[in-house]
């Protein structure tokens, strides 16, 4: 039996799908690396904060929000990183292919053969 978070699942879903297992550890370790990066990151722009406060004076609460509004985002980019290499995982796990994150490659206009026309109709040679 496979525990999703606090829900057991199903031997016959976990059957249906053999790579449930490790991609819901890959979801649980992606999730304590968002929560760790946030601990770290705002603990680590507060002592900066704090250090380069001598040249910089300003209020705690200042210090405090940029600290954690700053942590936030890259706690939220870590843990978007690593879901979207679960997510890439499942795949390959489900499929046994890799899924190609690539852009897609726009097509180029071709210019057309022969004489061109002028917004006013006028041929030009």
């Amino acid at each position: 039996m496979v525990n999703l978070g606090l829900t057991k699942v199903d031997d016959a879903l976990v059957a249906k799908h053999p790579g449930l297992e490790r991609y819901a550890a890959c979801q649980s370790h992606a999730f304590m690396k968002g929560t760790g990066s946030f601990i770290l990151g705002a603990a680590g722009l507060f002592a900066l904060q704090k250090a380069l406060q001598r040249r910089l004076p300003y209020a705690l609460q200042w210090n405090l929000l940029i600290s954690i509004v700053a942590s936030s985002v890259g706690s939220y980019a870590v843990t978007r990183w690593e879901t979207q290499k679960c997510t890439d995982l499942w795949l390959l796990l489900e499929t046994g292919k890799i899924p190609d994150r690539s852009p897609p490659q726009a097509p180029t206009p071709e210019e057309p053969v022969g004489p061109k026309k002028t917004v006013y109709g006028d041929v030009m040679e």
